[in-house]
């Protein structure tokens, strides 16, 4: 439509979407969009006497006319929700229906992958990251942590940032994938999509910006963070709080993004000695105190620096108790910009270099500040992740996923999940068939 210099339609719905995009199309039929004089009609239509706007054309045929129906709650929904469904499923498709060759997918992921990329076309895994096969039309994508594959170009995958119901290393599915076809989030050695989206993001029409703050308003009133583990934890509310997150010492954003001596103790030794008056919470990461991953520090060493030890702490609660965050690249520094908490950086995490947060950090030259803090979560929470719906076995938006979190029925760990997570644990480092 952008490039035509007329449209001429018999009576097609093309029509229709010329008089949207701008056109005035030549009508040969009489279809329900002629005699309006929005068209140059070679029928014309006299009983059509009213002089209507493009606006009004739609009003009429897009949201009075027609009935829409939401198939992911079962029930009648707006034309904008219908929208934000169809766009959800328009990406699958575009993203999917050519196929994937994946590699570096851990055995438990390959069922929910399936599910998740393969519904236009099976998902063939690969036994290693470099196996290949020739004139293979089939797109790559790889566990952002594996080995990258060498040839044509690959797509990244890791967890998004409204993940699940439990941790992933208890084996919990996700609901939301990252896929970028640039880097990863949590390596600021290289673009990242999600960059390049808020770099050439317009600023946020009137019905985007409703539905982020929509959308942070229902996050912030049900306590949603990445795992919704709702740990209860008797608190103290202390004035001048800072929390310090810990971090899975191995951990792919430490490794990566963690700036010189990113490790925990040190982190927490370094806010301390920049706020020695300050009460300091720390907060140990859940995969760490559930000892499935590497971090662990003695509770005696930790209450040498901080304050009081958050064991099994919610992450909501832990944010609703602080004044500040002290990060080295945590996604807690996210969850805590989610909700107007002040964040110091002091690795080079994604949401750092943006004008958002106090960064001690190297900085990242390509990231420019002055990116307001909705169009920072509309990045992040609708257009950087993929959201798959575990009732309808669809892709879908966030709003959908955020739904089945508060109904419960997201996937729950089960005893299984954890018995298969301490089992993959043990085996991880000597065994690469278990990675």
């Amino acid at each position: 439509m952008e490039r035509a210099k007329a449209v001429y339609s018999f009576s097609s719905q093309l029509g229709f979407e010329a008089i949207l995009a701008g056109h005035r199309p030549h009508i040969f039929g009489q279809p329900f969009y002629a005699g309006w004089s929005l068209t140059v009609d070679h029928k014309p239509m006299p009983w059509r006497s009213r002089k209507l706007s493009s606006r009004q054309l739609f009003l009429a045929a897009m949201i009075k006319y027609p009935i829409w129906y939401d198939a992911y709650r079962d029930r009648l929904c707006s034309l904008e929700t219908t929208l934000d469904n169809l766009e959800a499923e328009t990406r699958t498709w575009r993203e999917d229906h050519q196929g994937w060759s994946a590699s570096g997918i851990s055995l438990w992921k390959r069922r929910h992958f399936r599910a998740f990329f393969g519904r236009y076309k099976s998902v063939k895994f690969q036994t290693t990251s470099s196996e290949d096969l020739k004139g293979n039309p089939r797109k790559r994508m790889v566990w952002a942590s594996a080995k990258q594959p060498a040839g044509k170009p690959v797509t990244r995958i890791e967890d998004g940032f409204l993940r699940s119901r439990g941790l992933g290393a208890d084996l919990v599915p996700p609901l939301s994938l990252i896929c970028d076809d640039l880097g990863i989030y949590y390596d600021p050695s290289q673009e990242i999509r999600l960059e390049r989206i808020w770099l050439k993001m317009p600023p946020l029409r009137a019905d985007q910006t409703r539905r982020i703050e929509t959308l942070q308003r229902k996050l912030l009133d049900h306590d949603l963070t990445k795992y919704n583990l709702h740990r209860t934890y008797n608190l103290q509310q202390e004035t001048s709080c800072i929390l310090v997150p810990g971090q899975v010492a191995d951990d792919a954003s430490v490794l990566c993004g963690g700036g010189p001596k990113g490790d925990n103790l040190s982190l927490l030794k370094r806010v301390r000695n920049a706020n020695p008056n300050a009460f300091i919470l720390y907060k140990p990461h859940p995969d760490v105190e559930s000892n499935l991953r590497l971090g662990a520090l003695p509770k005696k060493t930790i209450l040498r620096f901080a304050d009081d030890c958050l064991e099994n702490c919610d992450a909501a609660q832990a944010l609703r108790s602080c004044d500040a965050v002290h990060t080295g690249t945590s996604l807690m520094g996210f969850e805590a910009l989610l909700r107007g908490i002040s964040v110091t950086t002091y690795g080079q995490p994604f949401y750092a270099g943006w004008g958002l947060t106090n960064d001690l950090g190297p900085r990242i030259t390509r990231r420019k500040p002055g990116l307001t803090l909705l169009e920072f979560l509309y990045g992040c929470l609708i257009l950087y992740p993929r959201y798959f719906d575990p009732v309808t076995r669809r892709a879908c938006p966030v709003e959908v996923v955020v739904d089945r979190l508060l109904d419960a029925t997201a996937h729950r760990p089960s005893q299984a999940n954890r018995v298969a997570a301490k089992l993959q644990g043990w085996f991880a480092k000597p065994n690469p068939f278990w990675r």
